[in-house]
């Protein structure tokens, strides 16, 4: 079994990595680090949660401290590109681990914070720089950074980087680069644009895929729940009733969205955050800090944060909406079963998602399973929901599922109950005869606001 001491690591590098508890490298390491210190371009495709920050990182400090020297004022020496703040800051983390020992300068450029500390510490000059790309564009641009002695350059997250529109700014900032430098490119997906960029930048470079693209981590177990949308959020309720979900994140489409999912949680008393592109720099770490220490139980995302929450423990993933974008499915619960651990994956559909899970199953090529509410079994037959089995008896008493609709999606019923006082149908126990359209005017009336 190859050991991390077999790669030729200086004996620095190996000391913190031992303190870290990291013995055995993993697949994309144990290929990605002997290259790279080599001196070659690299091209890397893997899933998130495969240890790719150690695969480019430890590579980077070993070549600083071959070649021991103070960075010049306005300068680093090492630049990585991130999609999102939170990444940037776990990067750069990463880094001072791996190099405790021998300390190396480690910055980080990102947006939504205050320009002054950043302007002194680029002044300093830096081994290694972490930063979204919007941000050190400007800095480039003042003239308060100059990448003319950088060495060595990593584009982490490249296709996120690509879904947020960062391919332009990528380029303005490869051109102001040496010609004569080392090159990684890491991204879990590879479209066209991507591969086209790498063509671009990268000189005979090492190719490393460690799962095919677009796979799903084979530790996640992975289910999916056929609910209606209004009985979404008594189900999530539900489901973080079982004790055994410590540690949750939950994604949905909207900013908005995960702000009154979190307000619900910690209504229904369920300690809960949101974390999402509206929130202050400030306020998304903080989030972060007490959802990694266990002050809260549950962080809720949107994408923006798919790829930028790097937390030991997340024991489920609860996707509250499918993502418009079926790629954004394996990043999202890639944020469970790292780092060797197991983990499970857990998506409500509505009627109006079952397109996006159909674009999930082709992209991931396996067929998810599926249940209602109740448990009951779902198969699909040319794309439709077979009929569920009747209802049997009622069981104790608690929460009734909505009885299924003859197409297989959820009846329309808000909540699935009809209202007190009425038969099946609305009409009223007392044999009065109901006025027109007085179940549908019931049903409008009684609809949960927001």
């Amino acid at each position: 079994m190859t050991t991390f001491s077999d790669l030729g690591l200086n004996e620095i590098l190996l000391r913190a990595l031992a303190r870290e508890g990291y013995n055995t490298p993993t697949p994309v390491q144990a290929q990605a680090i002997p290259a790279l210190m080599q001196g070659r371009d690299l091209l890397g495709v893997a899933q998130t949660g495969t240890g790719k920050t150690a695969a480019f990182a430890l590579p980077i400090l070993h070549r600083l401290l071959a070649e021991r020297r103070r960075p010049a004022p306005h300068t680093a020496r090492a630049l990585v590109l991130a999609p999102t703040r939170e990444l940037a800051t776990q990067i750069a983390d990463s880094f001072r681990a791996y190099g405790q020992f021998f300390r190396p300068s480690v910055g980080v450029i990102v947006g939504g914070v205050s320009h002054r500390p950043q302007i002194d510490m680029l002044a300093r000059g830096l081994d290694v720089l972490v930063a979204t790309p919007g941000r050190l564009l400007d800095h480039i641009g003042s003239g308060r950074l100059k990448l003319a002695a950088t060495e060595a350059l990593v584009l982490d997250e490249a296709d996120h980087m690509l879904d947020l529109g960062f391919i332009v700014p990528i380029r303005q900032i490869v051109a102001k680069l040496p010609k004569q430098r080392q090159t990684l490119l890491f991204s879990a997906t590879m479209p066209r644009e991507i591969a086209a960029l790498a063509d671009d930048m990268l000189r005979d470079p090492a190719k490393v895929s460690v799962t095919p693209a677009a796979t799903t981590a084979e530790r996640v177990a992975q289910h999916v729940y056929l609910v209606a949308s209004s009985a979404k959020r008594d189900l999530l309720l539900e489901l973080l009733g079982d004790r055994e979900i410590a540690r949750a994140i939950v994604f949905t489409r909207t900013k908005r969205g995960a702000d009154r999912v979190a307000q619900h949680l910690e209504s229904a008393g369920v300690g809960a955050d949101a974390i999402h592109g509206n929130k202050s720099q400030s306020q998304r770490l903080r989030a972060l800090d007490a959802f990694r220490n266990g002050r809260t139980r549950v962080l809720v995302a949107t994408d923006i944060a798919a790829r930028g929450i790097d937390v030991d423990g997340v024991t489920h993933v609860v996707n509250y909406e499918l993502p418009e974008v079926a790629e954004a499915y394996v990043h999202r619960i890639g944020r469970t079963a790292r780092a060797g651990a197991t983990g499970r994956a857990i998506s409500l559909c509505d009627n109006g998602e079952r397109p996006l899970l159909r674009a999930i199953e082709k992209l991931t090529r396996q067929t998810l399973d599926c249940t209602d509410r109740r448990g009951a079994d779902v198969r699909e037959d040319d794309g439709e929901p077979a009929r569920r089995a009747p209802r049997g008896p009622r069981g104790p008493k608690g929460p009734q599922s909505p009885a299924p609709h003859r197409n297989g999606a959820q009846h329309p019923r808000r909540d699935g109950q009809r209202p007190a006082g009425t038969r099946p149908g609305g009409a009223p126990v007392n044999g009065r005869k109901r006025r027109p359209n007085g179940g549908a005017r019931h049903a409008q009336a009684s609809r949960p606001q927001g």
